[in-house]
């Protein structure tokens, strides 16, 4: 029997299966667990959930509790609830620094949720789908209010993390690159679950060849491409999970010119959504900071993935992909006509070539100046980009605080 009661309420022995509110305001990954520590229930009583759900069948009830309506009552209206919410969260279009803050408290949060993930997968766990979908949801929301945010943010990440945070890194791409190829709903989600669970095969991978800082060996090499294997059987036979998902997971490197692992498939044997998990994947990892070597900028990855393209990618899907991060990602370095060097802070939705831009450095005296957001798209004639900079060669060490605020 299920029952609705107030935070308050709760003790210790009761069974929770679901918080009340948004899965960014309670305080745990899973949702169904027996609450036996006390310091749960105190972070539980002090977070912004006012009620939940628990199952009397499963552990303690209230003291003298009036008997509640039937579970098939009670699993209707926790459906009506939940569907309501969902429908509530705020989807409206914001900008770049408005949702910075909320991007950055999903990605710890998400961060957390994806280390367990893979820990309770490491271990023959099965994963908590209805949590990684209601993960999946609150990444999509922030995508659509405001769809550079935590895709830039998770780009964000040291070497140590990389595992977990190119899930979520990838999730969020995968759901960009499906709006902008106008993919149902529906399907823009479960792309993202795709993305979130793409590489759940490392966790078969030992750490020490996964986080290697020098070059693999064959042999070393080899057992890394096991993992769409790995995470395929994974998928097979302990989750519930889409056959688009598993598609992803299995097939996200394969190459369009068929030398790609782990079957060599070629142009239109390979899926369209698995065509979409390789540039995602690819973009992530070429970005980010790893063991053996330091991301490239965006602007930088996309020309280079540029050059790969006619092999490695699907043309179509990586043009779209193109118009969704940018010519110019959010983050990059340019040089604007006028000899200043800027960050790129925000994209123009209606124009590749002219985003929003932060001025702060000059070319010609090699000196900073007075930093000053330009919208290029107002400057057409006066100000324009001439071309991509690379942070290394100016000695610039942490420019992405200029368009994140977050040091």
């Amino acid at each position: 029997m299920l029952k609705r009661i107030a935070v308050n309420d709760l003790q210790l022995g009761m069974f929770i299966c679901e918080f009340c509110g948004s899965w960014m305001e309670h305080p745990f990954w899973k949702t169904k667990f027996l609450l036996t520590d006390e310091s749960d229930l105190q972070t539980i009583k002090s977070s912004g959930i006012k009620e939940l759900w628990i199952d009397v069948a499963k552990g303690a009830d209230l003291d003298g509790a009036v008997p509640g309506k039937s579970e098939e009552e009670v699993e209707r209206e926790t459906d009506a609830l939940l569907l309501s919410a969902a429908k509530a969260a705020s989807t409206e279009k914001t900008s770049l620094a408005d949702e910075i803050a909320t991007a950055a408290t999903l990605c710890a949060k998400a961060k957390e949720a994806v280390i367990e993930m893979f820990s309770d997968a490491r271990m023959g766990k099965a994963i908590q789908v209805e949590e990684a979908r209601a993960l999946v949801e609150d990444i999509s929301n922030s995508v659509l209010r405001q769809p550079h945010a935590l895709i830039s943010l998770a780009r964000l990440k040291t070497a140590d993390e990389y595992t977990y945070m190119h899930s979520v890194a990838v999730c969020a791409l995968m759901i960009a690159l499906a709006r902008q190829l106008n993919l149902s709903e529906d399907m823009v989600r479960e792309a993202g679950f795709a993305g979130l669970l793409h590489d759940i095969g490392k966790v078969g991978i030992p750490l020490k060849v996964l986080n290697k800082p020098g070059k693999l060996t064959d042999d070393e090499f080899a057992v890394v491409k096991s993992h769409p294997d790995v995470g395929a059987k994974i998928l097979i036979e302990s989750y519930d999970v889409s056959p688009m998902v598993l598609d992803v997971c299995l097939h996200h490197h394969e190459k369009v010119d068929g030398t790609g692992y782990p079957h060599g498939l070629k142009g239109d044997t390979i899926s369209l959504y698995a065509k979409m998990g390789a540039v995602c994947d690819v973009y992530d990892a070429i970005t980010s900071n790893r063991p053996y070597k330091k991301g490239w900028s965006p602007a930088d990855s996309i020309r280079k993935m540029a050059e790969w393209s006619k092999g490695h990618f699907d043309e179509a899907i990586f043009q779209a992909f193109v118009k969704t991060v940018g010519i110019y990602p959010t983050g990059s370095l340019v040089r604007l006509e006028s000899g200043r060097l800027a960050v790129v802070v925000e994209q123009n939705e209606k124009s590749l070539l002219t985003p929003t831009v932060k001025v702060f450095f000059s070319a010609k005296s090699k000196m900073p100046i007075i930093q000053e957001t330009l919208d290029l798209a107002k400057l057409q004639g006066k100000e324009k980009i001439i071309g991509r900079e690379s942070p290394d060669d100016w000695g610039f060490k942490n420019l992405d605080v200029l368009w994140s605020g977050i040091s």
